[in-house]
């Protein structure tokens, strides 16, 4: 697997290895022994506890959410269609405390992202319909995940979606200055 920082370098663009022959194609999406290669290098982990899907339509935005009790990493991956998917550094203590990185994943590109602990993570949709698959270090705690306004302006991320559909949760989300962050 072909392994690159973001502009946040804790977050990573993870390239599989895709063997392809007249069949089609295969990838190996995770492997503990190669993640644990590059563990001490990356701060990859090498166990993950939960694997979620979502399905959502054109103009989404879903997000921006992070878990912090207890603190979550997710590797995301995108199986049908297009997204921008964005991490935001919301670790109060960290020099780049507030800035994203969006980086798009598609079922043709077949890249995957690696949010660590810390970071918010949300996505836009910009194909019709898009499948997200996403693989958590921890099991999910509604009592420990927080929510932040997907439009806050002290962030600005730049969803490159026009008329977005949002929803409750996150219509209603505190800015980021209003949200209680307990560092991982």
């Amino acid at each position: 697997m072909n392994i690159k920082r973001t502009k946040l370098p804790e977050v990573l663009v993870i390239e599989p290895e895709l063997r392809e022959d007249n069949r089609g194609w295969f990838m190996e999406t995770f492997s503990t022994a190669k993640f644990a290669a590059n563990a001490e290098e990356y701060g990859l982990p090498t166990e993950f506890k939960q694997d979620n899907h979502s399905f959502s339509y054109k103009n989404v935005i879903r997000g921006l959410h992070c878990q912090f009790d207890p603190p979550q990493g997710k590797l995301v991956r995108c199986v049908r269609g297009t997204i921008l998917d964005v991490a935001v550094d919301i670790r109060r203590d960290s020099p780049r405390f507030r800035q994203w990185v969006g980086v798009e994943l598609t079922a043709a590109n077949r890249r995957m992202l690696w949010i660590p602990e810390g970071f918010a993570h949300g996505f836009s949709v910009l194909s019709d319909e898009a499948d997200v698959v996403y693989k958590c270090t921890t099991l999910w705690n509604q009592k420990g995940e927080i929510a932040i306004r997907w439009n806050d302006p002290s962030i600005g991320v730049d969803w490159q979606v026009k008329d977005p559909v949002v929803g409750l949760r996150d219509l209603d989300a505190p800015f980021l200055d209003a949200v209680e962050i307990t560092s991982p």
